[in-house]
């Protein structure tokens, strides 16, 4: 196979840096502040040129084009009616934070004090806050105690209302759910507008925010894109290399790092990696040829991923983004956000939140509800509805099925094995058909329902929580929110794979700085965690004191 081949070159820097995701970008970025330090960044896909990375509305058509994703396909799940599910991953420089929604949404305290209490040292919220704060630049409202003004990612407020959200919102209000100016201060629970990371009409990936502008300013950031990453080189537990493949020739290279390899490929190729390099669990490497260098049960395991349906409603009394963005209407948009005017081309594919009760026993909010004026087929994002719609995503926000990822071969361009085991805890169903209900309970609301023609998806034939649920394994799926392969916990901690430092329990020279390593869900989209992880994770490289945990109040 092609990764057996000697290496064509061999190169040397302080660290190696696999993946430029939002981990990788600002881990790379941050290594490069210090002196003298030279860093390889390895991406397997293109640079992030394409014009639809950069356009907000560019999603949809970024989201399925294979040159800039990973378009894994789990296995098959008795729990979803025996569907395989699509799951993109970004892969290019920037990874998924050129390709995902754009949302800014940290999640709720308790979210990293139970990592903490898990026996993570410093990865409490009050701990965390201050790195929530770095890597923010917010453009709007919020308390400065708990939001940042100075970091490299804006965090911009909707500017293109909708009389069609206004009316969402509102009827939210009138079932008791408070409208909440800042989810991402004090308190999560409420509803409002979404806060996302655009800034006049562009995306800002964390490839164009940090890694970038590092590489310009330092000139000592290596960015090698193409560079399929296929093994970690150990001098018995030291890691001290990173094999590629350059994926347009197909040649082998090798990278050496004289302090340390840093792995940000993401959930599911920074354990993939792992194994390959035999790092894993002893029976599963032996059974792909894999030879052992560490046998580390857990690498893989503990996988989890927000499971979401969309419902959907054609709308009346107004127009909608579907009608929007075709004909005349569309280059009307497209002359308005060239000049800088609000525009459809400049939004996040959701707009509004919801984060409440799937059922009013529940202590907190364990749901997201994510609100456009826009419908897609079926529910599937990508594919607007021909007529005028409206829809409503629904998640909860801590699963308890879990899942893993695992190495099918020791060939890297073979896919591994993703079972997410959606809806196979109770839990997880409960709450996922008090969800519907609830978002059912929203578009019927005085306010909203005179914009709402009728349900089209999934209909009047879903009513009983059988139907519901039934119905929910049918078409629940993704939201991009993949975490827990390489999960951080002290070594005694067998369900574990790094410390609290992010280091790879019983190897040296070697961390993983990415959503793998989370413990557990956060209430939120993992963007934001993503990147505390990796501002958290550069200062503990780099021996930095970690900022004093913020005082809250009580």
């Amino acid at each position: 196979m092609t990764q057996d081949q000697q290496p064509r070159s061999t190169s040397t820097f302080d660290y190696v840096v696999v993946g430029t995701g939002a981990a990788g970008s600002i881990v790379a970025a941050r290594l490069s502040e210090d002196p003298g330090i030279t860093v390889c960044a390895l991406e397997s896909g293109p640079p992030d040129r394409h014009p639809y990375i950069h356009i907000p509305a560019g999603f949809i058509k970024i989201m399925f084009n294979e040159a800039y994703t990973w378009q894994f396909k789990t296995e098959p799940s008795p729990n979803v009616n025996g569907r395989s599910v699509v799951i993109p991953v970004g892969r290019t420089v920037g990874g998924s934070s050129s390709i995902n929604g754009m949302i800014i949404n940290r999640g709720q305290a308790d979210d990293f004090n139970s990592w903490a209490q898990r026996g993570n040292a410093g990865w409490g919220y009050a701990d965390l806050l201050p790195y929530f704060k770095r890597f923010e630049r917010r453009i709007g409202g919020g308390d400065d105690l708990y939001r940042g003004r100075d970091g490299n990612i804006p965090v911009t407020d909707l500017d293109w209302p909708h009389e069609i959200c206004e009316a969402f919102l509102d009827g939210a209000e009138g079932l008791g759910i408070p409208r909440n100016a800042d989810y991402n201060g004090a308190s999560q629970p409420g509803c409002g507008y979404l806060q996302r990371s655009i800034h006049k009409g562009l995306r800002r990936s964390a490839g164009r925010t940090y890694l970038l502008p590092a590489q310009k300013k330092s000139g000592r950031i290596d960015l090698r894109t193409h560079a399929r990453a296929f093994r970690i080189v150990f001098e018995g537990r030291k890691a001290v290399a990173v094999r590629y493949v350059d994926e347009r020739g197909r040649t082998v290279h090798e990278v050496q790092a004289r302090k340390e390899v840093i792995v940000c490929g993401g959930t599911v190729n920074s354990a993939r990696l792992l194994q390959l390099s035999g790092i894993g669990s002893g029976s599963l490497l032996k059974n792909i040829g894999v030879e052992v260098v560490h046998d580390l049960p857990a690498v893989g395991e503990n996988f989890r991923d927000h499971c979401s349906v969309r419902l959907v409603a054609r709308a009346k009394n107004s127009t909608t983004i579907n009608e929007i963005t075709r004909g005349p209407a569309l280059a009307g948009q497209v002359l308005r956000w060239l000049t800088g005017r609000p525009s459809v081309i400049g939004v996040s594919p959701s707009l509004c939140y919801c984060f409440w009760k799937s059922d009013p026993n529940v202590s907190g909010a364990d749901l997201q509800l994510v609100f456009s004026p826009a419908s897609y087929k079926e529910g599937f994002v990508g594919m607007l509805d021909d007529y005028p719609g409206m829809s409503c995503g629904v998640w909860q926000h801590r699963p308890e099925s879990i899942g893993y990822v695992r190495a099918k071969s020791t060939d890297i361009f073979v896919d591994p094995a993703i079972q997410p085991n959606y809806l196979s805890h109770e839990a997880d169903q409960r709450a996922l058909v008090g969800g519907i209900k609830l978002a059912r309970r929203l578009l019927g609301t005085p306010q909203l329902s005179r914009f709402v023609d009728r349900e089209t998806f999934p209909g009047d034939g879903v009513r009983t929580d059988d139907e519901i649920l039934h119905w929910a394994r049918q078409y629940g799926g993704t939201v991009w929110h993949l975490i827990g392969t390489c999960r951080m916990g002290p070594a005694t901690d067998r369900s574990s794979v790094v410390s609290d430092e992010l280091k790879v329990h019983g190897l040296q020279n070697l961390r993983v700085i990415d959503a793998s390593v989370m413990p557990s869900m956060p209430s939120a989209n993992t963007y934001s965690a993503t990147m505390v992880i990796a501002e958290k994770g550069s200062d503990l490289i780099r021996g930095n004191a970690a900022p004093a945990p913020v005082t809250l109040p009580a």
